[in-house]
């Protein structure tokens, strides 16, 4: 069977002889390769469908298992937790085992942010100017701005 490709190349070239052939050949010809592309256009639809089912079970695979690795992080992160809190109890900062060395210590310093309208502002980083697509589309609409113009573009859409 021929590809989507073939086909729609064929009916270019049935139109371009159009006029060397006879009306009824002429249209005989092109319905039954309009209906193979028909044909082939709905079974590429079907597969566009299937691919797409397929990413979105992947992408809630890919959330479960995000889910997952959350909660096995904040378990790690709770058993640390506890058992520092147990040493502390103890006063045992140092643990020599079999397979691991367990110890406390101090962690690098870090800031606390107060109150952050006091902080002089030189130590904030400008952020830098983003582009407001939604207002410059609206003032297009209304007319010229240089560097921008309002596009149409086409999109398959599979209903």
């Amino acid at each position: 069977m021929a590809t989507l490709y073939q086909l729609s190349e064929s009916y270019i070239k049935v139109l371009e002889l159009a006029e060397q052939l006879d009306e009824e050949i002429l249209r005989d010809t092109l319905d039954s390769i309009n209906e193979a592309i028909e044909y082939k256009a709905e079974n590429l639809a079907k597969i566009v469908k299937e691919v797409e089912g397929k990413a979105e079970l992947i992408d809630s695979e890919i959330k479960r298992l995000q889910e997952r690795k959350t909660s096995l992080l904040n378990n790690a992160k709770s058993i640390k937790h506890y058992l520092q809190e147990e040493m502390e109890k103890t006063g045992k900062t140092k643990i020599k085992g079999e397979l691991f060395n367990i110890g406390i210590q101090n962690n690098p310093i870090s800031v606390n942010v107060i109150n952050e309208n006091l902080i002089p502002k030189g130590f904030f980083n400008p952020m830098p100017p983003k582009l407001d697509k939604k207002q410059l589309k609206e003032e297009l609409k209304h007319g010229d701005i240089p560097g921008a113009e309002l596009v149409q573009t086409k999109g398959l859409r599979i209903r």
